[in-house]
């Protein structure tokens, strides 16, 4: 494998994502989901996860698809994990997670299934970041890719991080959005 060279600019969009999650995951848990007895997050393999954000009320259950990874559930969220039943969660938080799924779309279906009716979705993607771990790296959304994307939610809050000096680039997105109740 040839060298790969990681700009200053990656190293800066990194260190401003991380920390955009962090405070994103901590803000939206206590603003919307600070009720939640059961919260699912996805593929926290990288991240310190949801369980330091939650109090000692909440089941926190972790899914990931690397069987290695620990997490409470190995699953594939682009398909139907019937070891899941519907409407199983209070929140789901997915961070960092959507832009590595072959089919996002059936990702975002499948957290519908068994996010609870009125409960809320946390989703953070990258936009302006570089091609990244684990592989595959398929997807950037724009703030209209990510309204398309979640159409079946109501969107309670949209943010970009934007890049400085490049209008129309974000470095990274933060939603909250919402199943809607029947």
């Amino acid at each position: 494998m040839a060298n790969i060279v990681v700009s200053p600019m990656d190293v800066e969009h990194l260190r401003i994502i991380r920390a955009n999650v962090s405070d994103f995951v901590e803000r939206a848990l206590k603003h919307y989901a600070a009720d939640a007895k059961r919260v699912l997050d996805i593929a926290p393999h990288d991240q310190e996860g949801v369980a330091p954000h939650t109090g000692p009320q909440t089941q926190v259950d972790t899914f990931d698809i690397n069987p290695l990874s620990n997490a409470t559930i190995i699953g594939d969220i682009c398909t139907r994990n019937h070891v899941i039943a519907d409407s199983t969660y209070d929140c789901i938080v997915c961070t960092e997670v959507l832009e590595h799924t072959l089919r996002p779309f059936s990702a975002v279906e499948e957290m519908h299934r068994i996010l609870k009716p009125g409960a809320p979705l946390l989703v953070s993607t990258p936009f302006n970041f570089r091609i990244h771990g684990p592989l595959p790296d398929c997807w950037r959304f724009t703030e209209h890719g990510l309204r398309a994307l979640l159409s079946n939610f109501d969107i309670v809050e949209l943010r970009a991080v934007e890049t400085p000096g490049r209008d129309l680039m974000p470095v990274h997105y933060t939603v909250v959005a919402r199943k809607p109740a029947p």
